[in-house]
């Protein structure tokens, strides 16, 4: 296990702690369906950015290059990050 999958782990469990606090099972359930997305291009970067085929919509466009697995990850950290990046905005 490397560091990105420990500490976008953590991360998320103090998201999902956040929301089970402050809102109940409903909040969570909206929370862990949120962390989905990006722990999954953290923990598994190569293989999504090695994705071809069709996109996720049936009339959009296929995708028909691999993308770096480091820019998958980063784009990850990037929604992971972005409930704090808001907050430190407003």
């Amino acid at each position: 296990m490397n560091w990105n999958r420990i500490l976008s782990g953590l991360v998320a469990l103090f998201y999902f702690v956040i929301a089970v606090i402050h809102g109940g099972v409903e909040l969570a359930f909206k929370c862990a369906i949120f962390l989905l997305l990006p722990l999954g291009c953290i923990w598994f970067s190569d293989a999504m950015g090695g994705y071809t085929g069709l996109g996720l919509l049936k009339f959009g466009a296929p995708i028909t290059k691999q993308s770096p697995g480091i820019l998958v990850c980063i784009m990850g950290w990037v929604v992971l990050l972005l409930p704090v990046i808001i907050i430190v905005i407003f």
